[in-house]
């Protein structure tokens, strides 16, 4: 499973009601922030989740409303006496801007690493988050920015009959099942003599500070969540949406129809949208299942066969 919150939903400028742009994804005892907005880690803190256990930080692109935040974030973690390397992903200039930040927090007790993205698709995986793998997608904003999709793959069912059949003793079941090879006397033995065809997984995406782009609808495709940018829910504000390369709500809720995703959420508000609530209607028209972001929201998303959302 994995645990999404938005822990802030703003544009441009912090209020005194909402945070600006971050999102936190925890799975396997690790933690990924995506942005870091002004009052990140207060509202980190609010949530009552600590920022020692974030490995890796995904940057959208570096607009002061999505990396502010990062001196302090970064001086509460070394705080919290954290020493495992930290991993940063961005655009290219990564590592200047974050040297740059770090003025004002030159002494960290850990290492950072910087991965610069470049083309159109990158794809990670990382050795302590087993199964999950992180797409990177060039979106259309009018600096290089990208959006994040998380896939957590799921393994097919063991079969207990294939390996009592097979003779295998049950001690080794387990490796099996993690995907190890095992040799016995009997002979060697491979996990897909004994493993069911994979399951569906989970798969959520996040993307920010764009316009509509066909990257959006491939990469957001069947995704359990959705978090999108909507800077305004005002239909007559579409000519501002266009000139400064953002979204409206029903431009989004067309991206998530297209995309067939089970649930949308809308982030990213211009500071002047003071209800979003007001302009949901219209969107809900086109994509049902929609939903305007606020400050804290989070959900678990679980695979099918568990329980529900929380």
């Amino acid at each position: 499973m994995l645990d999404v919150c938005l822990l802030g939903c703003g544009g441009m400028m912090p209020l005194p009601y909402r945070y600006l742009t971050s999102l936190l994804v925890r799975y396997n005892g690790s933690s990924i922030l995506v942005d870091c907005g002004e009052g990140t880690q207060v509202a980190l803190k609010k949530r009552g989740w600590s920022p020692k256990p974030i490995d890796y930080m995904l940057f959208t692109h570096y607009h002061a409303d999505h990396i502010s935040g990062l001196p302090g974030m970064l001086l509460t973690m070394g705080n919290a006496e954290r020493t495992e390397p930290l991993t940063m992903i961005g655009p290219k200039g990564l590592e200047r801007v974050v040297t740059a930040l770090r003025a004002i927090a030159p002494e960290l007790p850990f290492e950072i690493r910087f991965i610069e993205l470049s083309g159109q698709e990158n794809r990670f995986e990382f050795p302590n988050l087993p199964d999950l793998h992180i797409d990177a997608f060039r979106v259309n904003h009018n600096v290089i920015c990208y959006g994040y999709s998380f896939s957590l793959d799921r393994k097919g069912k063991f079969d207990p009959a294939a390996a009592e059949a097979l003779a295998i003793p049950k001690p080794l079941w387990g490796r099996l099942q993690r995907g190890e090879t095992v040799e016995t006397e009997a002979g060697t033995f491979v996990p897909e003599q004994v493993m069911g065809a994979p399951r569906r997984g989970l798969k959520l995406t996040y993307t920010t500070d764009t316009r509509p782009c066909d990257s959006i609808v491939r990469f957001a495709e069947g995704a359990d969540l959705f978090i999108c940018e909507g800077m305004y829910g005002e239909k007559d504000k579409i000519a501002k949406a266009r000139e400064h390369r953002h979204m409206t709500f029903c431009e989004a809720a067309e991206l998530a129809k297209k995309a067939q995703v089970k649930e949308m959420w809308l982030t990213h508000f211009s500071p002047s949208l003071i209800r979003a609530d007001e302009f949901m209607g219209d969107v809900r028209e086109i994509f049902p299942n929609s939903f305007p972001g606020k400050d804290g929201k989070t959900t678990v998303l679980r695979f099918e066969d568990q329980d529900g959302k929380e």
